[in-house]
């Protein structure tokens, strides 16, 4: 099973729908806490959901079981919680969840983590991704740039 991942931030429409549409994304699950905030520009909840469903027929999905809490962001962007801590206080979260039995496998597969950061190396998609792999076991990631 494969799952991708993705941020919206620093890419033009273009080329955050066409890397969906080259990697064959079925699903986009959104994992922000907040998805109707007006920076978000083109990547805000209905907006998204209609662009990706008319560009490449992707499905939209909004799952705030795989976001942090709001105390936890705040902390982490404030500098009182470093990555390392964010990462730590996080990955317990999604284990009190217990995300990988309440999320459905053929939900992830063929699916697109989103979030908001540019990159993977210091956004929340990731660390869900690996979670999931660390407790489903073969499970391919690709970070869609």
């Amino acid at each position: 099973m494969k799952v991708f991942t993705i941020g919206f931030t620093r890419k033009p429409a273009e080329r955050f729908f066409g890397a969906l549409g080259e990697a064959g994304v079925r699903r986009i699950v959104d994992v922000r806490l907040n998805n109707v905030s007006q920076l978000a520009g083109f990547a805000k909840r209905d907006d998204l959901a209609y662009f990706a469903r008319a560009l490449h027929g992707i499905e939209y999905v909004h799952r705030i079981d795989l976001a942090p809490t709001q105390r936890m962001l705040d902390d982490y962007r404030r500098g009182a919680l470093s990555w390392a801590g964010y990462a730590r206080a996080f990955t317990a979260l999604m284990r009190e969840r217990r995300i990988e039995a309440s999320v459905p496998r053929e939900l992830i597969g063929d699916a697109c983590l989103l979030c908001s950061e540019d990159e993977p190396h210091h956004c929340h998609r990731r660390l869900v991704a690996e979670y999931l792999r660390a407790h489903w076991g073969e499970l391919e990631i690709e970070h869609l740039r």
